[in-house]
C-alpha cells in the first residue's frame, strides 16, 4: 500500500488521455449528467442538504490529506503547495458556495472555477503521478468535485451565470493574476504559470507562444472559454423565445 503513496514513485508517469485519464474524465461527465438527470430528486430540501454536506465534506478530506501527504513526504513548500493556483483556490471557495448558496460566488466559480477546473483535469501536472498514485486520486476527486459542485447548483438551486458576471470574473482574475505574479516573486514559485510553463508538453500554454507572449494570448482565450461556458445558458434562452 505505501507503494502508492511514494514521494519517488516508478510505477507509472502520468500520460495525457491515457485509459486511465479518459476512464475519469468520462466518470466525472457521467456524475454530471446524472445531477441533471435526477435534478428534481435534488431540489427536495433533504437531499439537497445530504448532496452539499457530502461534497463539503469530502473536498475537506482531500484537502486534508493532499497536505498531510507532502507533509508526510518532507515536501510540503510554500512555493508549491499553496492553493494559488485558480484552480486549486476554487476548492475552498466552493467549500464556502456550498455552505452558503451564494449567488454571487457561484457566478464567479461557473466561470473561474469551473473553467480552470476543466483545464486542469484536461492536462494536469501531475509528472510522474500516474493511475493508482494517491495524487492521481486526489486531484481528480477534488477537481472533479469543483465541476460537479457549480453543475449541482444549477441542477439543484437553478442558477444561472450572466454575461456581467462574466466580465466582472474576467476583471478579478486579473487582479488576482497580478497579486499572484508578486507571491511568485517574492517565493520563487510559479503559480498560475505566470513565471514559465508547466511540464510535460500538453498544456494549451504550449502553442501559445513563449513568456511572456503567453499570458497576454492567453487572456483572448479565457474570453472565449467563458463565452463558451455561457453559450448553453444564451442558447437556452434563445430556445425559450
Amino acid at each position: 500500500m505505501n507503494t502508492y503513496f511514494q514521494k519517488d514513485y516508478h510505477l507509472g508517469a502520468f500520460h495525457f488521455f491515457s485509459t486511465s485519464h479518459i476512464v475519469t474524465l468520462l466518470v466525472i461527465a457521467a456524475l454530471g449528467v446524472c445531477l441533471f438527470v435526477f435534478r428534481r430528486t435534488l431540489q427536495e430540501p433533504k437531499w439537497n442538504r445530504v448532496i452539499r454536506y457530502a461534497f463539503v465534506a469530502i473536498l475537506i478530506m482531500s484537502e486534508i490529506s493532499y497536505h498531510s501527504w507532502f507533509i508526510y513526504v518532507r515536501s510540503w513548500t510554500p512555493r508549491y503547495c499553496l492553493p494559488l493556483h485558480l484552480s486549486d483556490l476554487s476548492v475552498y471557495l466552493v467549500i464556502i458556495l456550498l455552505l452558503t448558496k451564494n449567488l454571487n460566488l457561484f457566478k464567479f466559480l461557473y466561470f473561474a472555477g469551473l473553467g480552470s477546473a476543466l483545464q486542469a483535469m484536461l492536462t494536469p501536472d501531475l509528472g510522474r503521478y500516474g493511475f493508482p498514485h494517491f495524487r492521481f486520486f486526489e486531484f481528480f476527486i477534488s477537481h472533479g468535485l469543483v465541476v460537479l459542485s457549480c453543475l449541482f447548483m444549477i441542477a439543484a438551486e437553478k442558477y444561472k451565470p450572466t454575461v456581467r458576471s462574466l466580465w466582472i470574473t474576467f476583471l478579478i482574475v486579473n487582479v488576482y493574476a497580478g497579486v499572484i505574479f508578486v507571491i511568485n516573486r517574492m517565493l520563487q514559485s510559479n503559480y498560475m504559470y505566470m513565471m514559465r510553463k508547466p511540464g510535460g508538453g500538453a498544456s494549451l500554454l504550449d502553442v501559445l507562444g513563449p513568456w511572456p507572449w503567453y499570458i497576454l494570448s492567453s487572456q483572448a482565450v479565457t474570453i472565449v472559454f467563458f463565452y463558451l461556458l455561457y453559450a448553453p445558458f444564451w442558447m437556452k434562452r434563445k430556445m425559450e423565445r
